[in-house]
């Protein structure tokens, strides 16, 4: 009987992270924000400022569009893997992959998106390279290429256990 409570509560327990996946859909609101703000920034001064400044800018934008997007991955499919389903009425729009990715998807989704992430990071660091310190330069690309790495082996290692 008290493993039975046991096995309930710890079970009951997984409710703990909904507030938490709910906290990250604040975060979305937060980066809308500055998404909206570097906009407002770049287009009063869009015909005067600089090619190289406007691309950075650009690069900016998309890394937290990615961001925002590796959030909602988190947030929609960890609710789904680890709390409840997300019950739709059959008329309502419903994302393609919720509800078929595990958590071994989901870790590799998030390695990957990590890489793009990153990627973009670095080639913002690159076209500004003249600022940049040859040894922290340096350092980003080794973290980069670490960052592949584990993605790269994560993939792997998925392949090789789902054979």
């Amino acid at each position: 009987m008290v493993e039975k409570l046991l096995e309930r509560l710890m079970y009951a327990s997984r409710w703990i992270l909904a507030p938490i996946y709910l906290g990250l859909s604040l975060t979305l609101v937060a980066l809308g924000i500055k998404f909206f703000q570097e906009l407002a920034h770049v287009l009063p001064n869009i015909l005067t400022v600089a090619e190289a400044d406007l691309i950075l800018v650009v690069l900016s934008l998309i890394d937290i569009s990615l961001v925002g997007g590796l959030i909602v991955m988190v947030m929609l499919s960890s609710y789904e893997n680890f709390v409840s389903r997300i019950d739709f009425d059959e008329d309502s729009e419903k994302l393609g992959w919720l509800g078929k990715m595990d958590s071994t998807s989901l870790k590799n989704k998030v390695a990957a998106s990590i890489v793009a992430i990153s990627s973009i990071h670095l080639l913002k660091l690159f076209m500004n390279a003249s600022n940049v310190p040859n040894d922290k330069l340096l350092w980003y690309v080794i973290i980069h290429l670490t960052f592949v790495l584990s993605a790269f082996v994560m993939g792997m290692l998925d392949k090789m256990t789902k054979h």
